[in-house]
C-alpha cells in the first residue's frame, strides 16, 4: 500500500488536474497502440524480404496477445496493490525498447519472440491506466473520461499504422521501430514528474456514502477474495464473453485490413497502411466521445444505460462488417468502414466503464486484467482463423476465402450484442449497491 504522503485524496487536487491526466495517459496509449499496430502494416514487405506466407504472418499477432492476454490477470492482480504510476512507467519503458527491438529480428522466430516480448510490457498497462483513471473520475464522467483515452487507440492505431507504411517505403521497414521506441521511453520520463497516484476509491467515496467502506486507505482485498467477487458476479463474466467476441473482430481488422486493401483492392502499401485504420478507427475516435456522454447520462437515468449503448453498436456494427468483407466497390467499402467504425467507437465506450459499475473499487486492476485475459487470449485466434480461412477455404482464391472469413464476423458481433443484453439483465435484477 502507498502511504498517505504518496497519495494525496481526490479533494486536494484543482479539478482540472483529473482532466489532464486523461491528457498524460492519451499520449500513453497512443504509443502503445502505435507499437503494436506498426509491424501489421508492414506485413507486405515481410512478405517479400523473408517469404512469410499467411499462415505464417497470421502467427506474429496471436504471439503478442497471447503474451499479452496470458500475463493480464497477474498484472491486475500486482495493480491492484501496488502504485499504479509505477507500473504505467516501467510497462511503457519495457514496451518501448522491445519495440526497438524490433528493428533487429532477422527471420520469423525473432519476430515472434520479440513481439511476445511487447506483449508482456504493453499488458500492465490496461489494467494500471483504467484503475487510476477511475479513481478521478466518478459515475459521473467516467464513461467519458475513459472514452478520451480509449480515443487513444484509434489514433495510434491510424498514424502508427499508416506513418509506418510511410516511413518504411522511404527508408526500410527497420524504421518505424528505431523511432517509436525511443519515444516511447522520452514519454516516461515526463510522466515521473508530471503523473500523481491517486488513493483507491477517492471518486466513489465523494459521491456516495455507500462507498464508506472503500474511502481512501482501505486495505487490498486478499487474492482469493478478489477473484470470487469477480467469478461471482455474472455480470462481470457475461461482459467478458462479449469483450471476447468484439475483441475477435477487432483484432481481425487491426491485422488483416491493410493487407486485404493491397491484395483485393490493389492499394499501394501506405495508401492501405492509411486507408486500412483511418476510415474505421477515424469514425471510433470520433464517436466514442458522443458515446461516453451518452452513456453517462443513460447510466443516470437506468442500471444498464452503459451496457444499452454497447449493444446497439454491436447490432447496427454487425451490418457494416458484413458489407466489408462482401463488396468489390471500394466506394462500398469505405462508407462500410466508416460505418462500422462509428458503430465500433459506441461499444468500445464503455468497455470498461460498464465493467467497473459491476465491481468495487479495489478489484477494478484485477477484473480489467482478467478482461484482457479472455479477450485477447481468445481475440488472438481470430488473426489466425483468418489465415487459415484464406489457404483452407473453399473459394477458388485466397482473397476470396478472406473476404468469407471477415463477412462471418458479423454473426460475432451479433452473438456479442445477445450476451450484452443478458448482462443487462441480470444488472437489473442485482441489489443495487454498486456505484454508477
Amino acid at each position: 500500500m502507498n502511504s498517505p504522503s504518496a497519495t494525496p485524496p481526490l479533494a486536494a487536487t484543482r479539478p482540472s488536474y483529473r482532466w489532464w491526466v486523461v491528457v498524460m495517459l492519451w499520449f500513453v496509449c497512443f504509443f502503445n497502440y502505435a507499437d503494436r499496430q506498426s509491424i501489421t502494416a508492414l506485413f507486405p514487405l515481410l512478405q517479400k524480404e523473408f517469404g512469410f506466407g499467411d499462415v505464417k504472418l497470421g502467427w506474429i499477432v496471436p504471439a503478442f496477445a497471447w503474451v499479452y492476454a496470458g500475463f493480464s490477470l497477474p498484472a491486475g492482480l500486482l495493480v491492484d496493490r501496488v502504485s499504479r504510476k509505477h507500473v504505467i512507467l516501467a510497462a511503457c519503458i519495457v514496451w518501448s525498447a522491445f519495440t526497438l527491438g524490433t528493428a533487429f529480428c532477422g527471420g520469423f522466430a525473432g519476430f515472434i519472440i520479440v513481439r511476445a516480448l511487447t506483449g508482456l510490457g504493453e499488458t500492465f498497462y490496461f489494467p494500471a491506466s483504467l484503475s487510476l483513471l477511475s479513481d478521478y473520475h466518478s459515475g459521473k464522467t467516467r464513461s467519458r473520461a475513459l472514452s478520451w483515452h480509449q480515443s487513444a487507440v484509434y489514433a495510434g492505431t491510424i498514424l502508427g499504422s499508416w506513418f509506418s507504411a510511410l516511413l518504411a517505403e522511404r527508408y526500410g521497414w527497420r524504421f518505424p521501430f528505431y523511432l517509436f521506441g525511443p519515444i516511447g521511453i522520452l514519454l516516461a520520463l515526463v510522466l515521473y514528474v508530471c503523473l500523481r497516484e491517486p488513493r483507491r476509491g477517492a471518486a466513489d467515496a465523494q459521491d456516495s456514502a455507500a462507498m464508506a467502506a472503500h474511502l481512501p486507505g482501505a486495505a487490498s482485498l486478499p487474492v482469493s477474495e478478489t477473484l470470487l467477487l469477480i467469478f461471482r458476479t455474472p455480470v462481470v463474466l457475461l461482459l467478458m464473453l462479449a469483450f471476447v467476441g468484439a475483441n475477435f473482430v477487432a483484432v481481425i481488422f487491426l491485422t488483416w485490413t491493410p493487407n486485404f486493401l493491397v491484395r483485393k483492392f490493389n492499394f499501394s502499401l501506405s495508401a492501405a497502411g492509411l486507408n486500412g485504420t483511418i476510415y474505421i478507427h477515424l469514425a471510433s475516435a470520433l464517436a466514442v466521445p458522443a458515446a461516453g456522454w451518452l452513456a453517462d447520462r443513460l447510466a443516470r437515468r437506468f442500471r444498464g444505460g452503459r451496457m444499452a449503448v454497447q449493444a446497439g453498436g454491436l447490432i447496427v456494427g454487425s451490418v457494416f462488417v458484413f458489407l466489408v468483407g462482401r463488396t468489390s466497390s471500394v466506394t462500398t467499402l469505405l462508407l462500410a468502414m466508416t460505418l462500422f467504425g462509428l458503430c465500433k467507437g459506441f461499444y468500445d465506450s464503455g468497455i470498461f466503464a460498464s465493467l467497473y459499475d459491476a465491481v468495487e473499487p479495489r478489484a477494478r486492476g484485477t477484473v480489467a486484467g482478467l478482461m484482457n485475459t479472455v479477450g485477447w487470449g481468445a481475440g488472438a485466434l481470430g488473426p489466425l482463423f483468418v489465415g487459415l480461412a484464406s489457404k483452407y477455404g473453399g473459394k477458388p482464391t485466397a482473397i476470396e476465402n478472406m473476404s468469407d472469413a471477415i463477412a462471418f464476423c458479423g454473426l460475432i458481433y451479433l452473438a456479442a450484442a445477445a450476451l450484452i443484453f443478458l448482462a443487462i439483465f441480470f444488472f437489473n435484477n442485482k441489489r443495487q449497491d454498486t456505484p454508477r
